[in-house]
């Protein structure tokens, strides 16, 4: 995959839950994708489903090569 090494698709709810998500969100200072993720981790542990954590975002400049010289 190019970019982002998630998995996107399409998900419906109902208004009144994805309102409460997004306040939840708000109130973590989250978006409400990253929200969900979190909601369906923590149920997913409550169910004994291991999941691995996700990788933490690579930051700062990539290491220096030989040919960038």
């Amino acid at each position: 995959m190019t970019g982002s090494a998630k998995k996107a698709f399409a998900l419906r709810l109902d208004p009144a839950l994805f309102a409460a998500v997004e306040r939840m969100a708000a109130a973590d200072l989250r978006s409400a994708n990253a929200e969900i993720e979190v909601l369906l981790r923590e149920a997913l542990a409550r169910r004994g489903v291991p999941v691995k954590p996700p990788a933490p975002p690579r930051r700062g400049r990539p290491p220096k090569t030989d040919a960038q010289d």
